[in-house]
């Protein structure tokens, strides 16, 4: 009798009591048969998929098994989503993947596939025929598997319990009728990859990886990219990918060609074949979500220019999203009615036709090199996760016709008809690997786990000053050197360290320029800046120079813009994408803080998404303002682990800082935000009109190495005899302050003035040292008094034991108004004078 929640108990004696009363075949058949007449699936390869799928389904028991003694920690499970395993197998193992939290028997595939013997390796044929199978009491099949010699057994969990700590040895759990399950010895492909499953749920710091820090479908030998949201924030990288593996093939036919332009000859190797697919996965509910919205138009809207973007999107409709039911008929209307994209669909409870349509859809997008997506129909058994009460939102009635959908038990049911195995057989099989999975869950909870912040944060963020130091110093080499042609020929005879003192923004067209000529994989995209060259002339010329596969204009949507960043870098590329507006950003920051973020740290480092995201921002431009080109909102990034942001003030600042953010990205997998104040990007005069002093001479490739800006340095000027007081800033703040600095000298006062340069990390040692040389400390920020970059400067300050006097100006908390109004906000030169006059009355 079923509960009105469908429990493990549940489901276990379902799949037990429907196999038992399948009917035996007539007649056995060869598994090297097809399953049906014209079908590629042979008796074999369903009979390795139903072990996939068995296991897959033991994983979710074992992790409600080991969630209920408080040895693990993740129940959400791809129990009715086991259909997956049929698209995982129309697939290539060298197919980058990008999976959701319910795919198990996708990555069991995965796995065996990655494991199986190469061309030239002799095959370990453990196939048997259906009279061996019946003989043993147990299908063989895994031809593809690893040797069990080299492979732990796996996770498994039959529902009646043993004990926890039961030691190798000891009695085994019993069956559904009280006996211990006969195992004979046999390769179990799926060996690996229930172990890593495992590894994850019990937070084992020996998860090949994310180790131990988030249960991730993901291994770098599996191709095979983890996602650590529950919903579709990883489509937009997934488009990325597409586009880079595209972009990477071209780039090869046209170098193999003589066809590659400046900075083309060399560069990055695919890291997968010319012809391999992406696929990513996700749920019914997240077709709604923001970011699956932008990825599918993106992918279509580039199909549409006639760019080709080889992505296969796999929609895995259970018709629920947690409580919330999909409406009939929505997912197929949504995704019918996208343009540009391919749609496929099948019935995940018939193995058959599923196994068929993904093989079409596969084989469509890997040779149109097109999007699509395949609609694939499942159901979700035992709820959303292991406290989900489903009766709070489900009868009873619609819970037990999932069951009766059970994709475990379509494709046993198409293995007895079709003559391959009984149904005694099956659950033999079924019994043998959860045994297994139990077995290595037991051998997982007494692995290590994470037990200090420095293993923990190891991954987030590496830091190499020396090598970024080394990589910049190469880069001035080879452009003095071997690449002084080539760049002499991309700035036309006119190299810009002879073209006089620049501008903020010609010092980074410049740079980007010279970035370019660098590093053969990197792209320049965003909105406006390729034809028009950005809608302040920043990426002015570069089109024309590196052609437009290199620098492009997007569609006009920044969680696009990323996810292309994203998949790029992942591809081996070096993006760097450009924001239009700080303001733009805001609709897109999960792009940075949950995807961007956290790739080194949910893979160890194995996988990493190096980027430069040029952001135009802050406030303080004249003539045209507003909150959305006038915002100093800053405090959303700056709480972003492992993020680093470089705010360059003056043009002999910018290239420098430029080059170590590609540099680091290049060395570190580093991703930088390099925000550029608007106000300053034509700015020439500091003191008075025609001074020219807030402009500066580009320096030649021999002074880049001496010249070399590390992270996390700060600048610091002089002015007057500077023992009186410290004015610590950055951007629009440090023309204002060096203006009031000087007006303060004629008053007496010598200042020093703090250029801070990063936001993160913070240049704290310099502050530090700066701040105790005159014991007084102006905090000028420009940005909000709430969540400012002025509260981390003073917090710096008061945890290094500081003692002297402190005091802030900083932005009033509010948007940015049109017009005048807006200097009722910002920070002025008057209240910088004003506050440093007080702090010096104390």
């Amino acid at each position: 009798m079923l509960s009105d929640v469908t429990t493990p108990h549940d489901l276990d004696d379902q799949f037990r009591q429907t196999l038992a009363a399948l009917a035996d075949p007539g007649q056995r058949r060869d598994p090297a048969e097809p399953v049906t007449d014209g079908a590629t699936l042979t008796g074999a390869r369903a009979l390795d998929l139903f072990d996939a799928q068995v296991t897959s389904r033991q994983l979710d028991l074992a992790g409600r098994w080991l969630r209920s003694f408080d040895e693990g920690y993740y129940t959400i499970g791809s129990a009715g989503h086991e259909a997956n395993a049929l698209v995982a197998a129309a697939l290539r193992p060298t197919d980058p993947a990008l999976l959701h939290y319910r795919s198990g028997a996708f990555y069991c595939v995965r796995a065996a596939q990655a494991a199986a013997p190469g061309p030239d390796e002799p095959a370990d044929d453990t196939r048997e025929t259906a009279d061996a199978i019946g003989a043993a009491g147990d299908a063989a099949s895994a031809p593809d598997g690893p040797d069990p010699a080299s492979s732990a057994p796996a996770p498994a969990v039959p529902v009646e319990r043993t004990r926890p700590d039961a030691e190798e040895g000891e009695e085994r759990p019993a069956d559904g009728d009280g006996s211990a399950p006969s195992r004979p010895e046999r390769p179990w492909a799926y060996a690996a990859a229930a172990r890593d499953v495992l590894r994850g749920m019990a937070a084992s710091a020996r998860e090949p990886i994310a180790g131990g820090r988030h249960k991730v479908f993901g291994h770098p030998d599996l191709a095979v990219v983890p996602t650590t949201s529950t919903i579709a924030s990883h489509l937009p990288r997934a488009v990325g990918m597409g586009l880079a593996v595209e972009r990477l093939r071209r780039l090869e036919s046209r170098r193999a060609g003589g066809g590659a332009r400046a900075g083309e000859t060399d560069g990055p190797a695919a890291p997968w074949p010319p012809d391999a697919i992406v696929v990513c996965s996700f749920g019914d509910a997240s077709i709604n979500h923001a970011s699956a919205a932008a990825a599918l138009n993106t992918a279509g809207w580039y199909d549409h220019t006639g760019l080709r973007i080889p992505v296969l999107f796999v929609c895995e409709d259970n018709g629920l999203g947690i409580s919330v039911r999909t409406p009939q008929g929505w997912v197929e209307t949504a995704l019918r009615s996208r343009p540009g994209i391919r749609y496929f669909a099948a019935d995940g409870g018939d193995p058959l036709q599923a196994y068929a349509v993904a093989e079409e859809a596969a084989g469509w997008v890997r040779r149109h090199r097109r999007p699509a997506v395949l609609h694939l129909r499942t159901v979700r058994l035992m709820g959303h996760a292991g406290a989900d009460a489903e009766t709070a939102y489900r009868s009873p009635a619609e819970i037990a016709a999932d069951l009766d959908r059970d994709p475990l038990v379509a494709t046993a049911r198409v293995l007895v008809e079709a003559g391959f195995a009984t149904g005694e057989e099956l659950l033999a099989r079924y019994d043998d690997i959860g045994w297994q999975v139990r077995r290595l869950a037991e051998e997982v909870i007494g692995e290590p786990k994470l037990a200090a912040a420095a293993e923990v944060v190891a991954p987030l963020a590496p830091r190499r000053p020396a090598r970024v130091a080394r990589a910049v110093a190469e880069a001035a080499t080879r452009a003095a050197g071997p690449g002084a042609a080539a760049r002499a020929e991309a700035f036309g005879g006119k190299p810009p360290e002879l073209g006089g003192p620049l501008t903020l923004a010609q010092s980074i067209n410049a740079a980007l320029a010279d970035g370019m000529l660098d590093h053969p994989g990197m792209a320049v995209f965003g909105e406006d800046v390729a034809a028009k060259g950005g809608v302040y002339g920043v990426t002015k010329g570069l089109r024309d120079r590196f052609g437009p596969a290199r620098v492009f204009d997007t569609l006009l949507d920044e969680t696009s813009i990323l996810g292309l960043g994203l998949g790029a870098g992942l591809a081996g590329m070096l993006p760097v994408p450009e924001i239009q507006y700080l303001a733009y950003l805001h609709n897109a920051e999960d792009q940075l803080r949950g995807e961007a973020a956290t790739m080194q740290f949910f893979s160890q480092g194995a996988y990493r998404n190096p980027m430069v995201v040029r952001i135009a921002g802050l406030a303080y431009q004249e003539g045209f303002g507003g909150h959305f080109h006038n915002d100093n909102s800053v405090a959303v990034l700056r709480d972003v682990p492992g993020l680093v942001i470089a705010v360059p003030a003056r043009p002999d600042d910018a290239a420098p800082m430029l080059r170590t953010c590609l540099a680091s990205a290049a060395v570190d997998g580093s991703v930088c935000v390099f925000l550029e104040p608007i106000a300053l990007y034509h700015t020439r005069d500091l003191y008075a009109d025609g001074d020219g002093e807030w402009t500066a001479s580009y320096a030649e490739p021999g002074a880049w190495a001496s010249g070399h800006v590390p992270v996390g340095r700060a600048r610091v000027y002089g002015v007057g005899s500077a023992e009186d007081l410290t004015i610590i800033t950055f951007g629009n703040g440090v023309r204002m302050s060096l203006r009031a600095a000087a007006a303060l000298a004629e008053e007496g006062v010598g200042t020093r003035v703090v250029d801070l340069r990063w936001l993160a990390p913070l240049p704290v040692a310099d502050i530090i040292r700066e701040a105790s040389a005159t014991g007084r400390v102006l905090v000028v920020d420009e940005t909000r008094r709430s969540g400012g970059v002025g509260e981390g400067v003073i917090a710096a300050l008061v945890d290094a034991g500081y003692v002297g006097a402190a005091r802030r100006v900083a932005g009033v908390d509010s948007f940015v108004p049109l017009g005048p109004a807006a200097r009722q906000v910002l920070v002025s030169e008057e209240a910088i004078t004003q506050g440093a006059r007080t702090l010096l009355a104390r």
